[in-house]
């Protein structure tokens, strides 16, 4: 085992306060642990760990050394990472996070294409409607289709507006009627999209200034806009969604467009990333598709 990994194996045991536990965290045989540390005290001539049956700690010498040892390997990290990305080398995951109905109808072939390109990168993808803002450690990317961003704690970047429209199948307004007005909309069963399958106020306006708000969900609502398409689609009602969830309805006649003049505030497609000194060739590369990707689709 080299310098540094000795180094390496040294910083987890002082982490896990266990040999045990620093093998499982790095993956190593226990007894490899052991000899590493046993031969970096022997070659520093002092002991790092106290070792007892219930724990092991550092001893003084081994705090200080474990103080100038942890910023030099982060440093070197660091460096590395630096080089491979100067040197064009984008390998690594992409951890992912994007809204459910976009991660299933869109993000497939802008993955696919980007992977055709860059088979060296891999993915790991969580589909969510809860709204990410700040990216914490469990991503290095999330896709959101929200208003414009103010969160401060993230990097953001926007990629395109999303438009949404109010639709209904041609069932339920045969049985129902259709609006004229938006002031109409208190008449109909209006599906809300709410993280908590709550309610929803639609705000409305039109070109001239004319606005309206509407409580939308008092007969169903759903935290996700697929199973509000679907629930449009079975004639149960009418729903304000992201036109490219739609596009191919309305463009069959199985959903209509209400109310084309009564529009609700702008969303945005928005890229997320966390508060990073440097933004990883990997998530730049495929940053780029994804705005590439989104330029001119169907839909947006």
């Amino acid at each position: 085992m080299g310098e540094i990994e000795e180094l390496r194996v040294f910083l987890a045991v002082a982490e896990e306060q266990s040999f045990v536990g620093a093998a499982r965290a790095l993956g190593l045989p226990p007894p490899s642990v052991t000899r590493s540390i046993a031969a970096l005290e022997d070659r520093l001539g002092l002991q790092l760990f106290i070792r007892t049956t219930r724990r092991v700690s550092l001893t003084p010498a081994g705090a200080d050394y474990a103080a100038e040892v942890d910023p030099l390997l982060q440093s070197l990290g660091r460096a590395t990472e630096t080089l491979r990305e100067r040197h064009g080398d984008t390998a690594g995951l992409i951890r992912l996070n994007a809204p459910l109905a976009f991660g299933t109808q869109t993000l497939p072939g802008i993955i696919a294409q980007f992977r055709i390109l860059h088979p060296q990168v891999n993915f790991s993808i969580v589909l969510s409607d809860s709204f990410v803002a700040s990216v914490d450690d469990s991503f290095d990317m999330a896709i959101r289709i929200s208003q414009a961003p103010r969160d401060v704690s993230s990097i953001w970047r926007k990629i395109c507006r999303i438009d949404r429209v109010l639709v209904a199948s041609p069932t339920y307004l045969k049985a129902h009627g259709q609006p004229d007005h938006a002031r109409d909309l208190a008449g109909h069963v209006c599906i809300a999209h709410d993280a908590q399958g709550r309610s929803e106020t639609w705000e409305l306006e039109t070109g001239s200034g004319e606005t309206y708000r509407h409580r939308a969900g008092g007969v169903l609502a759903a935290n996700n806009a697929g199973l509000m398409s679907e629930l449009v689609r079975c004639g149960e009602g009418i729903a304000l969604l992201p036109r490219y969830i739609v596009e191919a309805d309305l463009a069959s006649g199985s959903l209509v467009q209400l109310l084309p003049d009564w529009c609700p505030p702008q969303l945005w497609l928005t890229l997320y990333y966390p508060p990073l000194e440097r933004i990883p060739a990997r998530l730049s590369l495929f940053s780029e598709h994804v705005v590439t990707s989104m330029t001119g689709a169907e839909g947006f």
